[in-house]
């Protein structure tokens, strides 16, 4: 089912904390959901649908929020794909008539509980299928992504020199951000020299760890035009798993290469037409695969298109991440989805910060990338349009 213009994205929050150690996670919901409902003009009262993808799951939390009467819940979890596929679902389901507003709530506090991600996988199911086979190796998050940057290189002659734009472009925008965690413009060579955490892959190759969250709101056309907000169109979406298949894993591309044309075919617009792109970095090069799977450059050639400022804004081809994205300002709870979706919202409302706002901002995509590239990984993809 299309989701072209049925549903609207009417309220947007994301939580300027990047530590919590004194708030407890539901507060963090909490604090998002408001901010969200407000931002909208909405109440909790008129909330009929309610997503999150989060510990203590949907049930606990809709009763912590005092929400009733919910029609429609969802609580997919495809890892930091969640939020970008929730908006999607979202949309389909206010086009089924399920439900008119829909709240998407993430928050989480992976830095204050000092999590490590080169740590071995310390929440991998025990009983899952795979355990047996991977957790023997300590696998962790980080050098399961240094593996596909391996591959990568050897494939195709990706560069470190060429990962680090990528770091370069996110700190250039992340200095006009004052809640990010790191705010001061690096260089190739500041990225080339910090320390090595899995090889290929160093310090500045690496998101954040950060506590907090966000929260987005999606409405009706209907509710929507009742609004005082811009709120832009949902124009399309896809979601996709990508798993090994038995070991015939391929490290060099990624679940994008499904639900990049699912959403665009749903929207009914190519690249050609994307104006700014929320792209998940986890690492830089989950970055580097995503762009070369949803087609703005062909496969291989990902390492040459991320060179020249090609993903700074306002001025790049492709103008990315202008919040400073997960490698400088945020990831929270270890799942930036959200922030993907709401950066691209403040992009077309042209409420980015003035630095970093891209003129005339018509389309803008989100895509989220869950779990590790190197395994199993969830992929999700969503195309907004303005409202103009």
């Amino acid at each position: 089912m299309s989701t072209q213009a049925s549903a609207r994205v009417a309220g947007i929050y994301e939580h300027p904390v990047r530590e919590a150690p004194d708030t407890s996670t539901p507060q963090l919901h909490a604090d998002v959901a408001a901010g969200a409902l407000r931002d909208a003009g909405l109440t909790f009262d008129d909330v009929d649908g309610y997503v999150t993808a989060e510990s203590p799951g949907v049930l606990s939390l809709a009763d912590y929020l005092g929400l009733e009467g919910l029609s429609y819940v969802d609580s997919t979890d495809i890892g930091g794909a969640s939020y970008v596929a929730h908006v999607g679902h979202a949309a389909a389901a206010i086009a089924a008539g399920r439900c008119d507003v829909v709240l998407i709530t993430h928050a989480g506090r992976p830095r204050s509980i000092d999590y490590d991600p080169g740590h071995p996988r310390r929440n991998h199911p025990a009983d899952a299928p795979e355990a047996g086979f991977e957790d023997p190796y300590g696998l962790s998050f980080v050098g399961l992504y240094a593996l596909a940057a391996r591959r990568h290189m050897h494939e195709y002659g990706t560069t470190s020199e060429q990962l680090a734009e990528i770091r370069v472009a996110a700190s250039q925008h992340a200095q006009h951000n004052e809640h990010a965690m790191f705010q001061d413009p690096v260089t190739v060579a500041d990225v080339v020299d910090s320390p090595l955490v899995s090889d290929p892959l160093h310090l500045l190759d690496c998101c954040v760890v950060s506590d907090g969250g966000g929260a987005i709101v999606v409405a009706s056309s209907d509710v929507a035009s009742d609004l005082s907000r811009p709120c832009p169109a949902v124009l399309g979406s896809g979601d996709a798993i990508k798993h090994h298949g038995g070991g015939a894993l391929d490290l060099t591309d990624t679940g994008a290469v499904e639900s990049g044309p699912k959403a665009f075919d749903d929207a009914g617009v190519t690249t050609d037409d994307i104006d700014y792109a929320s792209i998940y970095d986890s690492f830089t090069i989950t970055v580097l695969e995503a762009i070369e799977d949803l087609g703005f450059c062909e496969k291989g050639e990902g390492g040459e298109f991320v060179e020249g400022g090609t993903l700074q804004a306002p001025d790049g081809d492709l103008p990315f991440n202008t919040d400073g994205g997960g490698l400088c300002s945020n990831h929270p709870g270890n799942r930036g989805g959200v922030t993907k979706v709401i950066e691209a919202v403040r992009q077309l409302r042209g409420e980015a910060n003035a630095e970093v706002q891209v003129p005339d901002c018509e389309i803008a995509l989100a895509h989220g990338t869950g779990n590790s590239i190197g395994t199993r990984t969830g992929a999700a993809t969503l195309i907004l349009g303005a409202d103009r």
